[in-house]
Protein backbone atom coordinates (compact mmCIF):
# COMPACT_ATOMS: atom_id res chain seq x y z
CA UNK A 1 0.00 0.00 0.00
CA UNK A 2 2.83 2.40 0.84
CA UNK A 3 4.56 1.53 -2.43
CA UNK A 4 1.36 2.07 -4.39
CA UNK A 5 0.38 5.42 -2.92
CA UNK A 6 3.80 6.92 -2.06
CA UNK A 7 6.72 5.23 -3.77
CA UNK A 8 5.17 4.91 -7.23
CA UNK A 9 4.10 8.59 -7.47
CA UNK A 10 7.59 9.67 -6.38
CA UNK A 11 9.24 7.48 -9.01
CA UNK A 12 6.78 8.71 -11.63
CA UNK A 13 7.54 12.33 -10.69
CA UNK A 14 11.25 11.59 -11.16
CA UNK A 15 10.48 10.16 -14.58
CA UNK A 16 8.36 13.17 -15.57
CA UNK A 17 11.11 15.54 -14.40
CA UNK A 18 13.22 14.25 -17.30
CA UNK A 19 10.51 14.95 -19.86
CA UNK A 20 8.77 17.91 -21.49
CA UNK A 21 5.35 16.57 -20.41
CA UNK A 22 2.48 19.06 -20.46
CA UNK A 23 -1.13 18.91 -19.29
CA UNK A 24 -2.08 20.06 -22.79
CA UNK A 25 -0.82 16.79 -24.23
CA UNK A 26 1.47 16.52 -27.23
CA UNK A 27 4.50 14.38 -27.87
CA UNK A 28 6.46 13.55 -24.72
CA UNK A 29 10.20 13.26 -25.12
CA UNK A 30 12.95 12.73 -22.59
CA UNK A 31 15.25 15.66 -21.98
CA UNK A 32 17.31 17.32 -19.28
CA UNK A 33 16.27 20.72 -20.58
CA UNK A 34 13.30 20.85 -18.20
CA UNK A 35 15.53 20.50 -15.13
CA UNK A 36 17.93 23.13 -16.46
CA UNK A 37 15.09 25.55 -17.23
CA UNK A 38 13.43 25.17 -13.84
CA UNK A 39 16.61 25.40 -11.76
CA UNK A 40 17.72 28.39 -13.84
CA UNK A 41 14.39 30.21 -13.48
CA UNK A 42 14.96 33.87 -12.62
CA UNK A 43 12.43 33.83 -9.78
CA UNK A 44 13.56 30.59 -8.12
CA UNK A 45 16.04 32.32 -5.79
CA UNK A 46 13.40 34.72 -4.48
CA UNK A 47 10.89 31.91 -4.08
CA UNK A 48 13.36 29.78 -2.10
CA UNK A 49 14.10 32.79 0.13
CA UNK A 50 10.37 33.31 0.69
CA UNK A 51 10.00 29.62 1.50
CA UNK A 52 12.85 29.76 4.03
CA UNK A 53 11.42 32.83 5.79
CA UNK A 54 7.86 31.48 5.81
CA UNK A 55 8.93 28.03 7.03
CA UNK A 56 11.35 29.18 9.74
CA UNK A 57 8.96 31.82 11.14
CA UNK A 58 5.97 29.46 11.04
CA UNK A 59 7.81 26.57 12.71
CA UNK A 60 9.26 28.81 15.43
CA UNK A 61 5.91 30.48 16.06
CA UNK A 62 3.94 27.23 16.17
CA UNK A 63 6.45 25.61 18.50
CA UNK A 64 6.56 28.55 20.91
CA UNK A 65 2.81 29.17 20.99
CA UNK A 66 1.98 25.45 21.08
CA UNK A 67 4.33 24.91 24.03
CA UNK A 68 2.95 27.94 25.86
CA UNK A 69 -0.65 26.71 25.51
CA UNK A 70 0.32 23.15 26.46
CA UNK A 71 2.07 24.40 29.62
CA UNK A 72 -0.96 26.53 30.47
CA UNK A 73 -3.36 23.60 30.04
CA UNK A 74 -1.22 21.10 31.98
CA UNK A 75 -0.66 23.49 34.89
CA UNK A 76 -4.32 24.43 34.87
CA UNK A 77 -5.34 20.77 35.03
CA UNK A 78 -2.95 20.11 37.91
CA UNK A 79 -4.51 22.98 39.83
CA UNK A 80 -8.01 21.86 38.76
CA UNK A 81 -8.79 25.20 37.16
CA UNK A 82 -12.02 25.37 35.12
CA UNK A 83 -12.04 26.02 31.37
CA UNK A 84 -9.05 23.89 30.35
CA UNK A 85 -11.16 21.61 28.14
CA UNK A 86 -12.74 24.68 26.53
CA UNK A 87 -9.30 26.16 25.86
CA UNK A 88 -8.10 22.97 24.14
CA UNK A 89 -11.29 22.88 22.07
CA UNK A 90 -10.88 26.48 20.91
CA UNK A 91 -7.29 25.79 19.82
CA UNK A 92 -8.31 22.62 17.98
CA UNK A 93 -11.03 24.46 16.04
CA UNK A 94 -8.37 26.34 14.08
CA UNK A 95 -6.69 23.06 13.16
CA UNK A 96 -9.78 21.43 11.62
CA UNK A 97 -10.61 24.43 9.41
CA UNK A 98 -9.55 23.72 5.78
CA UNK A 99 -6.61 25.72 4.45
CA UNK A 100 -8.69 27.59 1.87
CA UNK A 101 -11.22 28.62 4.52
CA UNK A 102 -8.38 29.64 6.82
CA UNK A 103 -6.98 31.93 4.13
CA UNK A 104 -10.38 33.47 3.44
CA UNK A 105 -10.97 34.14 7.15
CA UNK A 106 -7.65 35.93 7.50
CA UNK A 107 -8.18 37.74 4.19
CA UNK A 108 -11.35 39.22 5.69
CA UNK A 109 -9.46 40.15 8.85
CA UNK A 110 -6.48 41.73 7.06
CA UNK A 111 -8.42 43.28 4.19
CA UNK A 112 -7.76 46.96 3.53
CA UNK A 113 -11.34 47.43 2.28
CA UNK A 114 -13.88 49.12 4.59
CA UNK A 115 -15.09 45.69 5.80
CA UNK A 116 -11.60 44.63 6.93
CA UNK A 117 -11.94 43.71 10.61
CA UNK A 118 -8.48 44.69 11.90
CA UNK A 119 -8.28 47.96 9.97
CA UNK A 120 -11.87 48.66 10.98
CA UNK A 121 -10.84 48.52 14.63
CA UNK A 122 -7.83 50.74 13.89
CA UNK A 123 -10.11 53.32 12.27
CA UNK A 124 -12.28 53.38 15.39
CA UNK A 125 -9.12 54.08 17.37
CA UNK A 126 -8.22 56.87 14.90
CA UNK A 127 -5.18 54.93 13.69
CA UNK A 128 -4.29 54.88 9.99
CA UNK A 129 -5.13 51.59 8.23
CA UNK A 130 -2.22 49.19 7.75
CA UNK A 131 -1.51 47.69 4.28
CA UNK A 132 -1.44 44.13 5.59
CA UNK A 133 -1.73 42.48 2.17
CA UNK A 134 -0.38 45.09 -0.24
CA UNK A 135 2.96 45.77 1.45
CA UNK A 136 5.48 42.99 0.57
CA UNK A 137 6.92 42.71 4.08
CA UNK A 138 3.59 42.90 5.87
CA UNK A 139 2.06 40.41 3.43
CA UNK A 140 4.65 37.83 4.49
CA UNK A 141 4.00 38.64 8.14
CA UNK A 142 0.26 38.20 7.56
CA UNK A 143 0.83 34.84 5.86
CA UNK A 144 3.01 33.64 8.74
CA UNK A 145 0.46 34.75 11.33
CA UNK A 146 -2.37 32.91 9.58
CA UNK A 147 -0.27 29.74 9.30
CA UNK A 148 0.76 29.90 12.96
CA UNK A 149 -2.87 30.33 13.99
CA UNK A 150 -3.86 27.27 12.00
CA UNK A 151 -0.95 24.99 12.91
CA UNK A 152 -0.45 25.75 16.60
CA UNK A 153 -2.98 23.10 17.64
CA UNK A 154 -0.81 20.27 16.31
CA UNK A 155 2.21 21.46 18.30
CA UNK A 156 0.03 21.93 21.35
CA UNK A 157 -1.15 18.31 21.16
CA UNK A 158 2.41 16.97 20.81
CA UNK A 159 3.72 19.04 23.72
CA UNK A 160 0.65 18.34 25.85
CA UNK A 161 1.23 14.59 25.51
CA UNK A 162 4.96 15.00 26.25
CA UNK A 163 4.31 17.14 29.34
CA UNK A 164 1.78 14.66 30.69
CA UNK A 165 4.47 11.97 30.46
CA UNK A 166 6.96 13.83 32.68
CA UNK A 167 7.23 12.38 36.19
CA UNK A 168 5.81 14.93 38.63
CA UNK A 169 8.32 13.85 41.28
CA UNK A 170 11.00 15.67 39.29
CA UNK A 171 9.14 18.94 39.80
CA UNK A 172 8.67 18.15 43.49
CA UNK A 173 12.41 17.54 43.81
CA UNK A 174 13.21 20.80 42.02
CA UNK A 175 10.79 22.65 44.31
CA UNK A 176 12.44 21.14 47.41
CA UNK A 177 15.84 22.28 46.08
CA UNK A 178 14.52 25.83 45.86
CA UNK A 179 14.47 26.07 42.06
CA UNK A 180 12.45 28.94 40.61
CA UNK A 181 9.79 28.44 37.94
CA UNK A 182 12.21 29.62 35.27
CA UNK A 183 14.99 27.31 36.50
CA UNK A 184 12.62 24.35 36.62
CA UNK A 185 11.47 25.02 33.09
CA UNK A 186 15.03 25.39 31.81
CA UNK A 187 16.66 22.48 33.62
CA UNK A 188 13.79 19.98 33.95
CA UNK A 189 11.04 20.62 31.41
CA UNK A 190 13.04 21.62 28.33
CA UNK A 191 15.60 18.76 28.48
CA UNK A 192 12.81 16.20 28.83
CA UNK A 193 10.88 17.81 25.98
CA UNK A 194 13.85 17.68 23.60
CA UNK A 195 12.70 14.54 21.71
CA UNK A 196 9.18 15.93 21.35
CA UNK A 197 10.50 19.30 20.15
CA UNK A 198 12.70 17.69 17.50
CA UNK A 199 10.02 15.27 16.25
CA UNK A 200 7.48 18.08 16.19
CA UNK A 201 9.97 20.23 14.27
CA UNK A 202 10.24 17.56 11.57
CA UNK A 203 6.48 17.18 11.21
CA UNK A 204 5.68 20.91 11.33
CA UNK A 205 8.46 21.75 8.86
CA UNK A 206 7.16 19.21 6.33
CA UNK A 207 3.60 20.46 6.81
CA UNK A 208 4.67 24.08 6.33
CA UNK A 209 6.73 23.33 3.22
CA UNK A 210 3.58 21.86 1.65
CA UNK A 211 1.27 24.76 2.54
CA UNK A 212 -0.14 26.55 -0.50
CA UNK A 213 -3.93 26.55 -0.07
CA UNK A 214 -3.98 29.09 2.77
CA UNK A 215 -1.55 31.39 0.95
CA UNK A 216 -3.33 31.24 -2.40
CA UNK A 217 -6.60 32.31 -0.78
CA UNK A 218 -4.96 34.95 1.41
CA UNK A 219 -2.47 36.73 -0.87
CA UNK A 220 -2.36 34.67 -4.07
CA UNK A 221 1.42 34.77 -3.72
CA UNK A 222 1.53 38.56 -3.98
CA UNK A 223 2.08 41.38 -4.00
CA UNK A 224 4.32 40.46 -6.89
CA UNK A 225 6.08 37.32 -5.66
CA UNK A 226 6.45 38.51 -2.05
CA UNK A 227 4.59 35.54 -0.56
CA UNK A 228 5.03 32.97 -3.32
CA UNK A 229 6.58 29.91 -1.70
CA UNK A 230 7.88 26.78 -3.40
CA UNK A 231 4.66 24.79 -3.03
CA UNK A 232 2.63 27.62 -4.55
CA UNK A 233 5.15 28.04 -7.37
CA UNK A 234 4.78 24.32 -8.10
CA UNK A 235 0.99 24.67 -8.15
CA UNK A 236 1.16 27.60 -10.57
CA UNK A 237 3.64 25.77 -12.78
CA UNK A 238 1.39 22.78 -13.34
CA UNK A 239 -2.09 24.36 -13.24
CA UNK A 240 -1.41 27.76 -14.82
CA UNK A 241 1.49 27.00 -17.13
CA UNK A 242 0.40 23.37 -17.69
CA UNK A 243 4.06 22.37 -17.35
CA UNK A 244 3.89 18.90 -15.85
CA UNK A 245 7.59 18.24 -16.30
CA UNK A 246 8.63 21.49 -14.62
CA UNK A 247 6.23 20.92 -11.73
CA UNK A 248 7.71 17.44 -11.27
CA UNK A 249 11.17 18.97 -10.96
CA UNK A 250 9.90 21.39 -8.31
CA UNK A 251 8.12 18.61 -6.41
CA UNK A 252 11.33 16.58 -6.30
CA UNK A 253 13.14 19.70 -5.10
CA UNK A 254 10.61 20.05 -2.26
CA UNK A 255 11.08 16.38 -1.41
CA UNK A 256 14.86 16.78 -1.25
CA UNK A 257 14.59 19.87 0.97
CA UNK A 258 12.17 18.05 3.30
CA UNK A 259 14.45 15.01 3.55
CA UNK A 260 17.54 17.11 4.22
CA UNK A 261 15.79 19.03 7.01
CA UNK A 262 14.31 15.83 8.46
CA UNK A 263 17.75 14.17 8.57
CA UNK A 264 19.22 17.32 10.12
CA UNK A 265 16.59 17.39 12.85
CA UNK A 266 16.88 13.63 13.43
CA UNK A 267 20.64 13.93 13.97
CA UNK A 268 19.89 15.87 17.18
CA UNK A 269 17.52 13.23 18.57
CA UNK A 270 18.87 11.53 21.71
CA UNK A 271 20.14 8.02 21.03
CA UNK A 272 19.84 4.99 23.28
CA UNK A 273 23.38 5.44 24.62
CA UNK A 274 22.55 9.09 25.44
CA UNK A 275 19.51 8.02 27.44
CA UNK A 276 21.60 5.46 29.28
Amino acid sequence: MLGLFYLYPILDAVRLAFTNASLLGGEVRYTTGTITAVLGHAALGEILANTAVFTFASVAGQQALGLAIALLVVRGERRRLPGMVLLRTIVLVAWVIPGIANGIIWQLLFSEAPFGAINGVLRLLHVAPVPWLSDPTLAMVSSVVSNIWRGTAFSMIVFYAALKGIDTTLYEAADMDGASTRQTFRHVTLPLLRPAILVNSILVTIQTLNVFDAIISLTGGGPGRATEVLSLFTFFTVFRNYDLGGASVLSILMLVISLVLAVLYASFLPRDEDRA
